[in-house]
């Protein structure tokens, strides 16, 4: 169930001239959306440039931008660091037209890269919310997670995703609205490296949660929550 991207590109996107352009992938002009998480715990703040523009700057680790509209296609991208002309990325990322996108710079930023996912934004069954896991500690080792009811022991439970690797990330996983608590143990092991606490989501909500370093590499960890729609 879980599968490791490959992919070597990372982009944002620029307002561009798409001014006169509207989101309907069957325009003239179509488009994707794409939004960027900066997850090196080691790296500078960083600017993003699409097509020799730039289309975020001063991206903090653990901020992330708003979805962007980008062109559909091929696009050239530099992720350097905030201010600078030090590119620490340099690739070509095609893009789907009415597709969306999260991208994720991962790795101490000596072996920084990209990991890209593919979003799914539209509603989830009535009652429901949907939520994706993404082991993005590079220093944590293989871990398994725990998506559990607040107060469950663990002792007696299988891990909801067992022998998750670095930049490894579940499909998006449809459970009932309600209160949850995700819990990341080294894999094989109880001991509880990252605990989210109590998580309470509403219906309808999607969400994509990362296992974090600290700020600078290593303990203490941290699990993190963003908004996908």
């Amino acid at each position: 169930m879980i599968s490791i991207s490959r992919s070597v590109a990372i982009a944002a996107t620029v307002a561009l001239a798409l001014g006169a352009c509207d989101d309907d992938p069957t325009s003239v002009n179509p488009v994707a959306r794409l939004r960027a998480i900066h997850a090196s715990p080691d790296a500078p703040a960083v600017d993003i440039y699409v097509d020799g523009q730039r289309a975020a700057a001063n991206i903090a680790y653990r901020s992330t931008t708003d979805y962007l509209e980008v062109p559909a296609g091929a696009r050239n991208v530099q992720v350097r660091a905030a201010g600078t002309a030090t590119t620490v990325i340099d690739a070509t990322l095609t893009l789907a037209a009415g597709v969306d996108y999260t991208v994720l710079a991962t790795g101490r930023v000596a072996s920084i890269a990209p990991l890209v996912l593919t979003d799914t934004n539209t509603a989830p069954a009535a009652g429901n919310v949907r939520v994706r896991l993404v082991h993005g500690a590079p220093t944590a080792g293989t871990v398994d997670i725990y998506v559990t009811a607040p107060n469950a022991d663990l002792a007696g439970a299988a891990p909801t995703l067992a022998g998750v690797p670095f930049r490894g990330y579940s499909p998006y996983l449809s459970v009932p609205a309600g209160s949850y608590r995700v819990r990341i143990t080294p894999a094989g092991s109880k001991t509880v490296a990252i605990d989210s606490g109590t998580l309470t989501l509403a219906a309808g909500l999607i969400r994509t949660g990362i296992a974090l370093d600290n700020a600078g590499g290593g303990a203490p960890f941290a699990a993190q929550v963003y908004p996908d729609n």
